[in-house]
């Protein structure tokens, strides 16, 4: 590895040292410093090195490793340090070319190991850390999810929220300490599920299976309008699912949504893909409680909720790689904000309704460039004992990519 590499960081699982490469031994041996949670210090015998324990935030130890530089620090974790691991925080604060990383079995090779399930069909994803209701974003019938636990009551929380959105029926099946002597499995229906607390080292594996109350909603954009709760302020479906094609997600992007209503197009967006990301900008307090709720139901609890006005509310937010202007967009200087901070190569992409919404949108393209589109849409609905087409009001989009 060199003897530049003065912070290792060493994939350890339930079976201990036992279970280490004779590199990865040595590493550990003849370190000057080991770093790890209570757990994995127990495993290494006490030869006098220096032992230092996560704290709670880990954050805080991670920001003074660099100061360490020149030691032999060695940071134990489990199974896979990069996978939803230590090291993924640890490679941001030290350049990579000074660390030496072993990894471990992840949990989710070891839960598809246990359970014969093919990998890369599987949803994987992490609670520990993480709301709750992320889990919601990957239910669909005939799914399969293995997630990391944050603790032993995760099993049980996860199973009433697997009733709540109609998934009842769904298989659980609890992996408590893989690998090691204490090796348990848990595994019973959803709604039948009394297990209780288990212990804190679990996996979580689920077969998803909806019952008659599941609503399947699928990830591509162009949910049902009453999948949101909302005033009114809703971006409707078919224009949605237009709005989204046009803002063209990629993995991992950051959307600003401004004017955010009741958040459906950054919910969208972040539904697109988990390493999406989205900020919500609404003036209106009751709307931005509304996004919170849809976001938590919909699950993609981590959209970013700004309160305020834009563009004054936008001073100061991570460049984005795309925008949304869903109100607004006549408000002195929202165009020029959003454009200046647009990453290069993002796109803007805004709706409007209104005659005096037009005028700002044009003048924007006057500028700018980009392509206009007027999307009208009508639907079916009742006149009296017959039907007929009730045509939504026409949305004229503003769509340009920057340079």
């Amino acid at each position: 590895m060199g003897t530049d590499r003065w912070l290792s960081i060493i994939g350890i699982g339930e079976d201990g040292l036992d279970g280490l490469n004779p590199a990865a031994r040595t590493v550990v041996a003849s370190a000057d410093v080991l770093i790890g949670g209570d757990r994995h210090l127990a495993m290494v015998p006490d030869d006098g090195q220096e032992r230092l324990s996560w704290p709670t935030p880990l954050q805080q130890l991670v920001d003074t490793i660099p100061q360490m530089r020149g030691r032999r620090v060695c940071v134990l974790a489990t199974g896979n340090p990069m996978w939803f691991g230590v090291g993924v925080a640890l490679v941001r604060a030290v350049p990579v070319d000074e660390i030496a990383i072993f990894p471990a079995p992840s949990a989710f090779a070891l839960a598809c190991a246990r359970l014969g399930w093919s990998q890369p069909d599987v949803d994987t994803l992490t609670l520990h850390g993480r709301p709750l209701e992320t889990l919601a974003r990957h239910l669909r019938p005939g799914g399969r999810i293995i997630a990391l636990s944050a603790d032993g009551g995760t099993p049980a929380a996860a199973a009433e929220l697997l009733c709540r959105h109609g998934y009842g029926p769904s298989r659980i099946i609890v992996l408590a300490q893989m690998g090691g002597a204490a090796e348990r499995r848990i595994a019973g229906r959803a709604d039948a599920w009394t297990a209780g607390t288990v212990a804190d080292l679990n996996t979580l594996a689920i077969e998803c299976v909806a019952g008659e109350a599941a609503r399947v909603l699928p990830p591509v954009p162009g949910l049902p309008d009453d999948a949101f709760r909302h005033d009114g302020q809703l971006t409707k479906r078919e224009v949605r699912a237009a709005t989204l094609a046009a803002l063209a997600p990629l993995p991992g992007a950051l959307l600003w949504d401004v004017g955010a209503g009741c958040g459906s197009v950054a919910i969208e967006w972040m539904r697109c893909d988990p390493r999406n990301r989205a900020v919500a900008i609404e003036r209106d307090s009751r709307r931005c409680a509304l996004i919170e709720d849809n976001a938590a139901a919909l699950g993609t609890p981590k959209v970013a909720i700004v309160r305020g006005a834009a563009p004054e509310a936008l001073d100061g937010l991570e460049p984005p790689d795309a925008v949304f202007i869903g109100g607004g967009i006549g408000a002195v200087g929202m165009v020029d904000t959003c454009w200046s901070a647009l990453r290069p190569g993002g796109r803007l992409v805004a709706n409007v309704v209104t005659t005096e919404g037009e005028a700002a949108m044009l003048a924007g393209r006057t500028r700018l460039g980009g392509d206009l589109t007027r999307i009208a849409v009508s639907r079916v609905e009742p006149v009296g004992p017959y039907h007929g087409w009730r045509p939504l009001m026409p949305v004229t989009q503003w769509a340009v990519t920057k340079p």
